[in-house]
């Protein structure tokens, strides 16, 4: 079993992984204060409660897009299992074929969404990640990732205009129940709910248009539950797909070494 973790700007996700299969998940919030130790406490406090043998554990692979905390999160886990993390970026096999301008600064995330969502769920695919942000990654009909799309988050979005105009007041996230609010409140989340689902909606459609065929799609990300099934298209719903991702690259370095 492996230890595979997903660090975003907002959150870190961690999971234990046989082959393709999660065995468990937790998350907890990204802290850029923490130090390597404070991390480990983390770490080792959840494979505590879970009741995981850390002897169980024969590697580990991080994907990190906070570049001053991955040698932290590299730290942390190997004062825990006494492991060397394998870190997703240049130099780690992928199988990924990229045709962007600078395939380098391609971002590790996308790099493992994209991996898994191939062998998941073929080609061509859309992979929508909302986090912080909202990305949406093209892979066409050969399989080669082809780009994509970056937008606010959904809480990114809402913090802005909550911040930007003094008389809107703060809110949760919750079907609004129609498009055509009556009252400020579900006026504020028919754009943000309704809205962020009619900008995906309408971006698949542009990328199918680019790339000359229909398009599968697939959602992952904190956000997504929220949003998702208010798109018209139709877009599967995977949490794991990250953690699925890591295992599978692991997977391939593991081959070569």
């Amino acid at each position: 079993m492996i230890l595979a973790i997903d660090m975003g700007n907002s959150h870190i996700e961690t999971g234990l992984m046989d082959g393709e299969r999660v065995l468990l998940t937790e998350r907890f919030a990204t802290d850029p204060r923490k130090t390597a130790t404070e991390y480990a406490v983390l770490l080792h406090t959840v494979l505590q409660i879970r009741s995981i043998d850390l002897a169980d554990i024969e590697g580990a692979i991080l994907s990190s897009v906070v570049p001053p905390l991955t040698r932290v999160l590299e730290e942390a886990v190997k004062k825990v299992t006494g492991l060397k993390t394998l870190v997703v970026g240049p130099g780690v096999k992928n199988g990924l074929k990229i045709r962007i301008d600078d395939p380098k600064t391609l971002g590790a995330d996308l790099v493992v969404d994209a991996v898994g969502g191939i062998h998941l769920y073929g080609a061509p695919l859309a992979v929508i990640d909302m986090g912080t942000a909202t990305t949406i990654s093209v892979i066409d009909r050969e399989g080669a990732f082809r780009g994509g799309a970056v937008m606010p988050g959904v809480h990114v979005s809402l913090s802005a205009l909550v911040s930007s105009a003094s008389l809107l007041p703060n809110l949760s996230l919750a079907d609004p129940g129609k498009a055509i609010g009556t009252n400020t409140v579900d006026c504020m989340r028919s754009g943000i709910v309704y809205g962020q689902a009619a900008m995906i909606d309408g971006m698949l459609d542009r990328f199918a248009g680019e790339i000359g065929s229909e398009i599968r799609a697939v959602a992952t990300g904190g956000l997504a539950p929220g949003i998702i099934p208010f798109c018209r298209h139709r877009i599967l719903l995977d949490s794991e797909l990250m953690l699925r991702g890591l295992s599978l690259i692991y997977d391939m370095n593991r081959r070569e070494r």
